[in-house]
């Protein structure tokens, strides 16, 4: 359980790098750092791929398909759903949306378990799953008072794409836990360099998709592929698709392998507190007392979370 802990929690350290790319780079469109970023991961890939071609090549077609569905759901349709919630409803409603993943994903996971070996008892799961809650409704609370706050024409159809990336990255780590589970340990880089693999086309088409959408609807003003400041923002993309994209998906999929499904679904939570950290750094501030109320419900659902598993494990092996 440690290890898979720590892999987790390495992995919400350098996903959270992804909410920094935003604030560097805020002339450019949130779409095209999600193109940016998929595209330097399966550029990436491919070059990682000689190191795994072993355990590549034993994958099936299925597998293949596998990796495709994740890398287009997980990751190039998250993103963008999240990205147009955003330009739609403000931040303040999507973020506290996007916010609930940590609940919504073990309160599913822990229903797709019933009668198996990782659920546990919904009133052992309660505590948890409220702490979580509460620290994420005081932390977006509170910051939910700025400029960002001002309504918007476009809130009801900001909603629903903000929903549907919730539901996206509520499929994601439930559907890749189970394929990992499923099979042999070793496979969390092959998998993490397949997923890079299967992403690279995808953003391939997206990109041009993007191209010609910048070309031909009026007052599209962005100097595609790279913008205004392309040295920087190839540098980004390529730290975030080595760094945020590969290896945290590798060490996600370790923790996957490792822990059981709902309570790697409360180890999402280590994003948010890396994307906060990082943030309180960019705006070189303290948190406010509401926030650091908020981090510290966080922590301690997390904490709550850990102790229920383990002793569900620890009653299963004496079992």
């Amino acid at each position: 359980m440690l290890a898979g802990l720590l892999a987790a929690l390495g992995a919400g350290l350098l996903w959270g790098l992804v909410f920094l790319a935003p604030l560097v780079l805020g002339e450019y469109p949130g779409f095209m750092l999600a193109v940016g970023r998929y595209l330097a991961f399966g550029v990436l890939a491919l070059g990682l791929a000689w190191f795994d071609r072993h355990a590549l090549g034993r994958l099936s077609r299925a597998d293949w398909i596998e990796a495709a569905r994740l890398a287009l759901v997980g990751n190039l349709l998250y993103y963008a759903t999240l990205a147009t919630a955003i330009q739609l409803a403000g931040a303040p409603l999507p973020t506290l949306i996007i916010g609930t993943l940590p609940v919504v994903i073990a309160v599913c996971a822990n229903l797709a378990d019933r009668g198996g070996g990782d659920a546990v008892r919904w009133s052992r799961l309660l505590l948890p799953l409220v702490l979580i809650l509460a620290g994420l409704l005081v932390v977006h609370g509170d910051s939910g008072g700025g400029a960002d706050a001002s309504l918007h024409t476009d809130t009801l159809p900001g909603l629903a794409f903000a929903v549907l990336a919730l539901a996206c990255w509520t499929w994601y780590p439930i559907r890749n836990s189970r394929w990992l589970r499923a099979r042999g340990p070793g496979l969390s880089r092959p998998w993490a360099t397949a997923q890079g693999l299967a992403t690279l086309p995808i953003a391939l088409l997206a990109g041009i998709g993007y191209a010609a959408w910048n070309e031909l609807v009026p007052g599209s003003s962005f100097d595609w592929p790279l913008g205004p400041r392309p040295a920087l923002f190839a540098g980004m993309c390529l730290l975030l698709g080595l760094a945020a994209s590969w290896l945290g998906t590798l060490l996600w999929n370790k923790a996957s392998h490792l822990l059981p499904a709902a309570l790697v679904g409360q180890m999402i939570v280590f994003e948010t507190l890396a994307a906060l950290l990082y943030a309180f750094i960019w705006y070189q501030r303290w948190p406010t007392l509401a926030e650091a109320a908020g981090i510290a419900l966080l922590v301690a659902g997390v904490s709550f979370g850990v102790r229920v598993f383990r002793r569900g494990q620890d009653g299963r092996a004496e079992g």
